[in-house]
């Protein structure tokens, strides 16, 4: 199971968890907003869970989102 772990998206979702945003995350780590989407996408779809609430004007943790974030924060 580890061995399929998507180590860049917990890397995508960790910024964007810390600094709310898609579009700061990409900033931080270089990459584009579509990038920093993708990979939580793929992180989602891996764990079977939504990590954020998405809007046209913004994203939010869910509450899986919420439970995750300081046990990747931590790791990372």
């Amino acid at each position: 199971m580890f061995a399929k772990l998507p180590l860049t998206a917990l890397r995508g979702f960790e910024s964007a968890a810390r600094l709310g945003s898609f579009k700061a995350a990409a900033q931080e780590l270089n990459v584009s907003p579509a990038a920093i989407s993708h990979q939580v996408k793929s992180l989602e779809a891996f764990l079977g869970v939504r990590l954020f609430e998405r809007s046209s004007q913004n994203v939010r943790l869910s509450a899986d989102g919420e439970r995750l974030h300081p046990y990747m924060h931590r790791a990372l």
